[in-house]
């Protein structure tokens, strides 16, 4: 029998059993489509996360604090230290202060953190509303969502509007007092918010050469960037030694890889179980159209077709319905997915939250779901090819 002869009988259901074939297609496709749905729900928060977390040069960035015990300072001395070591590329040191912000006549306590452009790069630092402040713009700040809502401002609102700050000073501890006393500092800059950032914090980021006149020599914080991933462990262990605490993004990213792994294996097991139900409605089919083509089967073997041929039109004629299925799976999935995102972000936004997208398919992950299908329909079709290939052509024949 040829192959085009096999073809043509194996989609004969189409036109025999329409709707007991386009049913187990259905069946077939919701249990792929749970499987996409779910996983691509899995996938799209691990990528919307990291979007907001992480950019390339974050993942290379080491951040390097002082210890607990102070045995080593963050000074202007150490930081050269660490500027000299082979494989480092770029460093962004910035220090904190405690503040009083200005505007509009209200004052608030804030968190000021004087950092240099590149902090925000190396960070992984984006604003959902306006721009970051770079070096031609020294008097440009940035302020955290939190910060707007003190000033009684929205994300929007505050935007364009200026501030001064009143800066408190830690002063030396002087021996026999308990705590540091600070002093005050009327700074007269005007600074503009550019910029509003995501944050529950009172924070607000200002350029640090804007603060030169604090003279300020010992820092909080220092972004170290690597040239390559692969000195990032030994230019950890160099600070290390240097008596500081090191931490990097990509310890986080990985663990946060890690942690959606799981959960995208929970969520494909949920769909499994959906497509495990379809499987079970495909093989009954298959079952069912054995069964009223036993008489058929035995004319074919009486004119000399062979057991291969029957065995291979009945698994070409799952695997078309799995192919199939699979193909109507990706639409339920992929339509499944965006009418479910269009409601969450309708509801988001009506709370003032952010439209996100929570759903994201990589493009091997479909080509997958197909192969994978097919395979399912390949193996729903096996044993009644077995069956059918073992018919005796006169039981066939005298079967009703």
């Amino acid at each position: 029998m040829k192959l085009i002869d096999i073809l043509k009988l194996s989609t004969r259901m189409f036109r025999a059993r329409t709707s007991r074939t386009l049913l187990t297609i259905l069946g077939m496709s919701v249990g792929i489509g749970a499987i996409l749905f779910l996983v691509s729900l899995g996938y799209g928060l691990q990528k919307t996360l990291l979007e907001r977390i992480t950019t390339s040069e974050s993942l290379l960035t080491l951040d390097v604090t002082e210890a607990k015990s102070g045995a080593v300072i963050l000074d202007g001395e150490v930081i050269e230290k660490i500027k000299n070591i082979n494989g480092v590329s770029e460093i962004s040191p910035s220090f904190q202060l405690i503040a009083q912000g200005h505007s509009n006549d209200i004052s608030a306590d804030v968190v000021v953190n004087s950092v240099l452009p590149s902090y925000f790069r190396l960070g992984g630092v984006k604003t959902n509303k306006g721009n970051l402040f770079d070096d031609k713009n020294q008097e440009n700040i940035v302020v955290s969502s939190s910060v707007a809502q003190v000033f009684g401002k929205n994300s929007d609102e505050i935007i364009g509007q200026e501030m001064s700050f009143t800066f408190l000073i830690p002063e030396e501890i002087k021996e026999g007092e308990l705590q540091s006393n600070f002093k005050r500092i009327d700074h007269d800059t005007k600074y503009k918010v550019v910029g509003v950032i995501d944050g529950e914090e009172n924070t607000i980021y200002l350029h640090s050469d804007s603060l030169k006149v604090l003279e300020i020599n010992k820092f909080n914080q220092l972004k170290v960037k690597t040239k390559d991933s692969e000195i990032m462990k030994l230019i950890r262990d160099q600070i290390l030694d240097f008596g500081l605490l090191v931490s990097s993004l990509s310890d986080t990213v990985d663990q946060a890889n890690q942690v959606f792994r799981i959960i995208q294996i929970i969520l494909m097991m949920f769909g499994i179980v959906a497509l495990i139900v379809s499987a079970i409605g495909m093989f009954n089919t298959m079952t069912i159209t054995l069964m009223e083509r036993t008489e058929e089967i035995g004319i074919m073997k009486s004119i000399g077709s062979s057991s291969g041929a029957i065995s291979l039109m009945f698994i070409t004629e799952a695997a078309i319905m799995g192919f199939l299925g699979g193909v109507g799976g990706i639409g339920i999935g992929v339509l499944g997915g965006k009418i479910f995102n269009l409601i969450i972000n309708f509801v988001a936004q009506r709370f003032g939250g952010q439209a996100v997208n929570l759903f994201y398919s990589p493009l091997w992950f479909v080509g997958v779901i197909l192969v994978f299908s097919a395979f399912v329909g390949f193996l729903t079709g096996v044993i009644p090819a077995r069956r059918a290939s073992k018919i005796d052509p006169l039981d066939a024949l005298r079967y009703k």
